[in-house]
């Protein structure tokens, strides 16, 4: 899952700079849509290959592991000055920090618990109300009619064994917490410059995840080789769709990107299916579309 919202509440992603330099002589040749796709292809391999740790390690000790990486990397690319903050950049930096853990480790818990589809599209409905709440439109009344089927298809009414409560529950709350990461997202942009706003959040993320996840992770987050998995964890879900998609965002409509965001859902799906091997019931695939078509009617009603 990853993180961060420009203008439109659909995109959680906001653009590093020097890393997008790597990658910009060869992303030139590739169409601004492809890469959008490509960063969300990237984003949900790294949620799979996360959940894949799931078997070694708890999710909170997963969670540990990607927000140090991306921290540390964020820390490098764009390192907060915090001589001269005011207390207002310090409560909405805290503020940032502590949403976005609490973000990922809930989505983490049910990402332990549901398929990845599921997952995402249940924590889809963060950013979906967001937009909703921002427009005045009737037509948006049938964009939460849909997103309320598809959780209603979602819900293990005692028939799913692929599906419960208590991922349903913990992929709410990381909805919510998206919808929070967004707002304040757009206010640490009217207090740090450029991205130091989002560093500063990873790295208060990073220490006050730390104890959760070293309590549960113990000795095998000493072992190189997950540490590494973790890195190439962040590195799949947070560097990459950076680079790729502040590539696409200066050659594409906000709005165009937004509706290609919507897909999210779908292709987290499609990820669990092949890599990881789960496969959703045609209700589930209902659910699923039809979330997906709120989130796009949304983001084109705005």
């Amino acid at each position: 899952m990853t993180d961060f919202a420009l203008d439109d509440p659909f995109d959680r992603r906001s653009g590093l700079s020097r890393p997008g330099n790597l990658l910009r002589s060869a992303a030139g040749s590739i169409p601004p849509s492809g890469l959008v796709l490509l960063g969300i292809f990237s984003v949900q391999l790294g949620a799979g290959f996360a959940k894949e740790l799931f078997a070694t390690l708890p999710p909170s000790a997963v969670v540990f592991l990607r927000i140090m990486a991306g921290a540390l990397i964020m820390g490098a690319v764009a390192r907060p000055k915090l001589r001269g903050m005011s207390w207002r950049a310090w409560a909405v930096g805290l503020g940032f920090g502590a949403t976005l853990g609490l973000m990922n480790l809930t989505f983490y818990e049910a990402l332990s618990r549901l398929p990845m589809g599921i997952a995402v599209a249940i924590e889809f409905l963060g950013p979906l109300g967001v937009a909703v709440a921002a427009s005045r439109r009737r037509l948006d009344l049938l964009w939460v009619g849909l997103a309320g089927l598809g959780v209603a298809l979602l819900a293990p009414w005692g028939q799913s064994q692929s599906v419960d409560w208590v991922g349903i529950g913990f992929a709410l709350v990381a909805g919510a917490c998206w919808a929070a990461y967004i707002l304040l997202s757009a206010a640490a942009g009217k207090h740090f410059p450029g991205t130091t706003g989002l560093s500063f959040a990873m790295i208060v993320s990073a220490v006050l995840v730390a104890p959760v996840g070293l309590s549960t992770g113990g000795t095998d987050l000493l072992q190189p080789e997950l540490v590494l998995i973790g890195l190439g964890v962040g590195l799949l879900s947070s560097v990459i769709p950076y680079s790729l998609e502040l590539n696409a965002l200066r050659r594409m409509p906000k709005h165009v990107f937004g509706i290609l965001m919507s897909l999210e859902p779908a292709v987290a799906a499609m990820v669990g299916l092949v890599v990881l091997g789960e496969v959703l019931h045609l209700q589930q695939w209902a659910a699923i579309a039809s979330i997906v078509a709120a989130s796009l009617g949304a983001t084109r009603s705005r």
